[in-house]
């Protein structure tokens, strides 16, 4: 058993109980916490405590890249089709070893800002495995290409094998999913055949979308960069005249597509964010990222207002630096309950996992991490945890 106690506990679901205490079983899950002297001490309990902090529910990061955390600060472009050719040649020089242990760095770091559960997307399944090997806590997606719809039965081969290798991997801490990458690499008729796989197999689904103008340009009038990109390679590109959001629900998918995560949503109106939240989606929000890269405000209280679950990503450590999930906060203005709120239950709603994590509750797994109490709400980045805690078991400090 494990029992922690500080200056302060942040349920998330109840006001902060000062000199408090957190007390969890052998089986990872939380039996008590209140007041110090109302948690039971068991005499087989480890015991630590942290006089000047604040046990807060364990972060939730809804969108990252963990196996490119050996590639931060190695991708100067500019704009973004160059910056997306750019780590298309960084990942093929990347041998399976270094994609391996650039993984597992990506997770301790992760563990090391107070993150306990991660939505992550790549194409090798080198993070699945290092969860799955350490003993983490997500939802990773297997990713899948194919802008030429000549090469649909190809990639959905590819996919399709890639699942059934990465199976085995999977547990209750860490489920697999899927994730047909984006509409500038994606074709129609592998759209579809990604969301019958995801429907057959019962495989959570994640999918860049709106994140950039030139996304936009290429989906509403096959124009762009990206279109340009596309028919140099002897592909045809058509204009739709919508949205890309607009564009997924004119293919069906979006019409079934309970549990998908949509990551970026910057490039979107009302009537987009109503095609979303009756979706049943959620959105992966990237603050950093998006100003990074330039493609403007995902509009954050649009979603709210409009009922849509989101929660906050870091994206790879190549468009932000680190996986410092306070820093999101702070670029999208939010501090205070508000943000710690955003970062642990409202992340784990947009997972689908929030019967489990997310909010300090007895009956709840003991996902949890320790911060200074002066820089819990407007901590400088990176915000190192003082103790991390997934599922009762510690993992960092």
């Amino acid at each position: 058993m494990l029992r922690i106690r500080a200056a302060s506990v942040h349920p998330v679901t109840a006001p902060p109980i000062e000199d408090g205490a957190v007390l969890v079983d052998d089986a990872g899950r939380i039996t008590a916490l209140g007041p110090d002297a109302a948690v039971p001490a068991p005499a087989n309990a480890e015991r630590v405590a942290f006089p000047e902090a604040a046990i807060v529910p364990g972060l939730v990061n809804c969108h990252t890249h963990l196996e490119l955390s050996h590639l931060a600060g190695k991708n100067p472009a500019r704009d973004f089709p160059g910056w997306i050719r750019t780590i298309r040649a960084l990942k093929d020089g990347t041998t399976p070893e270094e994609f391996s242990r650039s993984a597992e760095q990506g997770v301790r770091d992760c563990w090391a800002a107070g993150v306990t559960c991660v939505a992550d997307t790549g194409s090798t399944g080198a993070p699945l495995a290092a969860l799955a090997r350490l003993g983490g806590r997500g939802i990773y997606y297997q990713e899948v290409f194919g802008p030429d719809p000549a090469t649909c039965a190809a990639s959905l081969a590819e996919l399709t094998a890639s699942v059934e290798r990465l199976r085995p991997l999977a547990s209750d801490h860490v489920r697999l999913g899927i994730s047909p990458h984006a509409p500038y690499t994606v074709s129609e008729p592998l759209y579809r055949a990604t969301a019958e796989l995801a429907r057959r197999e019962r495989l959570p689904v994640a999918v860049h979308l709106a994140e950039s103008r030139e996304e936009t340009a290429l989906v509403r009038d096959g124009a762009g960069p990206f279109a340009d990109a596309l028919r140099a390679r002897g592909i045809s590109i058509a204009a739709h005249g919508c949205s890309p959001v607009q564009y997924l629900l004119r293919l069906g998918v979006l019409q079934r597509a309970t549990g998908w995560l949509y990551i970026h949503c910057v490039q979107v109106d009302e009537q987009d964010v109503a095609i979303l939240r009756d979706s049943g989606g959620a959105v992966a929000a990237c603050p950093r990222s998006n100003r990074a890269h330039g493609h403007g405000t995902a509009p954050l209280a649009l979603f709210r207002r409009a009922g849509l679950r989101v929660g906050f990503g870091t994206d790879s450590v190549v468009s932000t630096g680190d996986v410092d999930l306070w820093s999101e906060a702070d670029a999208a203005g939010l501090e205070g309950a508000e943000a710690l709120r955003m970062l642990t239950l409202d992340g784990a709603r947009a997972m689908g996992l929030e019967s489990t994590i997310g909010s300090l509750e007895v009956g709840k797994d003991a996902d949890l991490a320790v911060f200074s109490s002066a820089a819990l709400y407007r901590p400088l980045p990176p915000s190192a945890a003082l103790l991390t805690v997934v599922a009762g078991r510690v993992v960092h400090g």
